[in-house]
Formats: structure tokens, sequence, C-alpha cells
């Protein structure tokens, strides 16, 4: 009986694993699909009101509050501004200095960053409306940005797209609530401004790579691996080759220079850092990092924005793409894996979890 039971039960861990790896198989091939249909399939900008928001809070809150008599009020008095602006906007129309009374809009957006920056496509594409209208030193533009960073390449192509704001005089805020390392730091650093919550994560001005190598395995099952390549180092370090101290070397060559790079970048955006202190690959929380001037300013994205409200016109700007289940299914698999790989990345790395 106790024989019949453990068969039973190795039967079922084989059975149960066999479908964990099919299911594997089948949300990592529908992220792709749906990724690569998320980047060729049409979408179109919206545009929201973040003041309407705003005052629309406001409102719910002082009905829930105030006696009624104070309610009416504020009420008239509010329909009693609202028409005398709209007055002085008439008269400024017909004298045409309405461009001189308009109020500053700031236009803003979200990037939710992942190890390859998929979110740069709807961010260029954002970014090529707002400049479309924005005015050169009069308009802004606040990103909220959360990334803990990823592939060189991806990122710089993110961070290329905020440059096409600064190119054309267009002030640019960086808003990071949560984590802004790495490549996401790449991205802020473009900022005329940066703001930060006191225990966002910001920093980790440096570069990783690893891989693991099954050489040594493969060649104790007498299994060869060849790899046939055409210049000296066109592979430096392979997973199931047998590396060389030469490769090594040169692998560790070029990410020491793809490091220079990157310090040399935000060197040029933030001349006010101790770049050869800051530029070890430490993170630094928000509190650490205004000290070490890596940030101008603490505050949240909502302390920013709702102050901004008072005396600007906001406008949240995403471009947006009709999704289907699959490709709901597929960006749901990707999130998944991209905070598995996270939690990971901060395990390895003895990263202190809340």
């Amino acid at each position: 009986m106790i024989d019949f039971l453990t068969q039973y039960g190795l039967f079922l861990a084989k059975t149960l694993t066999l479908v964990l790896a099919i299911l594997l198989v089948i949300i990592v091939a529908a992220s792709l699909v749906s990724r690569r249909r998320h980047q060729q399939s049409e979408g179109h900008v919206e545009v929201k009101n973040l003041n309407d928001k705003y005052k629309e809070m406001y409102e719910a809150l002082e009905e829930a509050v105030l006696d009624d008599e104070l309610l009416r009020q504020r009420i008239k008095q509010e329909r009693k501004q609202e028409k005398a602006d709209a007055k002085a906007r008439r008269k400024a129309a017909k004298k045409g200095e309405l461009e001189e009374t308009d109020k500053k809009r700031i236009y803003v957006l979200d990037f939710d960053g992942d190890i390859s920056a998929s979110a740069t496509e709807h961010l260029r594409e954002e970014i090529t409306a707002i400049l479309a209208i924005a005015r050169p030193e009069k308009d802004e533009v606040v990103l909220n940005l959360e990334s803990p960073g990823g592939m060189v390449h991806a990122y710089g192509f993110a961070a290329s797209q905020l440059e096409r704001l600064r190119r054309k005089q267009i002030n640019l805020t960086i808003c990071v609530d949560k984590v802004a390392a790495s490549g996401g730091y790449m991205m802020a650093c473009i900022g005329n401004k940066i703001l930060a919550a006191p225990f966002a994560v910001v920093g980790s001005i440096g570069v990783v790579a690893q891989l693991p190598n099954f050489h040594r395995l493969l060649k104790k099952n007498d299994i060869d691996y060849e790899i046939l390549t055409a210049g000296e180092y066109k592979r430096t370090l392979t997973v199931f080759g047998q590396n060389t101290d030469k490769g090594r070397e040169k692998f560790v060559e070029e990410l020491e220079e793809t490091h220079q790079l990157f310090k040399t970048f935000v060197s040029e955006y933030r001349p006010q850092l101790d770049i050869a202190k800051v530029a070890t690959g430490e993170i630094w929380y928000g509190r650490q990092a205004l000290a070490e001037k890596l940030v101008d300013q603490l505050a949240t994205s909502d302390e920013y924005l709702t102050q901004a409200a008072e005396e600007s016109d906001l406008y949240k700007v995403s471009y947006e793409h009709k999704k289907g289940l699959q490709d709901r299914l597929g960006e749901l698999a990707a999130d998944s894996s991209d905070r598995l790989l996270l939690r990971w990345w901060q395990r390895i790395s003895q990263r202190p979890l809340m």
C-alpha cells in the first residue's frame, strides 16, 4: 500500500511538472505574440483633463462635509469666478492676446519600465503628439517614472525619446515615487528637475551581466557543442561553450566601456554630481539621493501635480491600443515574469525587501 501511494505521488508530481511546463511555454508564447501585435497594431492618443478630475474629487468631499448653506455659497462663488474668467478670455481673444493669457499647460505621462523597456513604444507616440502642440519654455511635461532598469540599448532608446523634449526647450520634470534605478535613472537624469519620494530607490549607475555555463555538464555527458564565428571577439562568453580567460577579459572590458558611456551621459545632464562617488552601482533612497544631488526635491507625484493644478492646466496623455483577450493574457504573463525577475535580482543582490 505504501509503495502504491509512493508511486502514485511520484506520478502526480511528474504530471503536475509537465502541466506547469506546458503552461509556462504557452504563457511565454502568448506574451511574445501579444507584444509583437501590440507594437504593430494602430492605436490612438487619449487625453484626460486632470483639473476636472481633481475638481470632482474636491466637490465630492465638499458635498459630504459642508453644511447646505455653506455649500451653496461656495457654488455661487465658483460660478461667479467662472463667468469672470470666461469674460476675460473673450476680451483677450478680441484683442488678439489670448495666447498670452493662456495658462501654462502640463502634460502628464506614465512610464512603467520592464527589462526590455517595452513602454517606450507608447512613450514615443505620446511625445510626438505633445511636441506638435507644446509651447517651448512655457509648457511642461511631467513623467511619472518607475523602472528598475534593464537592457542597455532599450533604455538608451527610451532616454533618447526624452531628449527630444529637451532639444525643443520643453521643461521636463521626472517624478519617482518608487524606483528609478540603472536604466531608469538614465531616463530620469534627462529631466530639468527630478522629484523623488523619501524612500524611492534611485541610482545604481552601473552595468551588470551574468550567464550560466553548462560546458562541464555537457563534457561530463560526452556532448560536444560547437560554435563557429568570424571575428576574434564575435562571441566572448557563451552558455554552452568553453569560456576562456581572454574572452572574460574582453567581456569585462566591454562592460567597463558601457559603464563609462553611462557615467558620461549622466554627467552631461547632472554636472552637479560627484560622478566618481555615485557611479559605483549603489542605490540610494530618496533622502540619501537628495544629499548626493541625484534628485532635486523630495515630493510625490500626487503632491506636485495637485499643487500645479492650482495655476496650470493638467492633461494626462496616453497612447492606447484596443486590447483583445489574448493581448490582456499576454500582458499579464509578461508583467508576472518581469516581477519574478525583479524579485530574483533583489534576492541575489541582497537588496532589502519590504
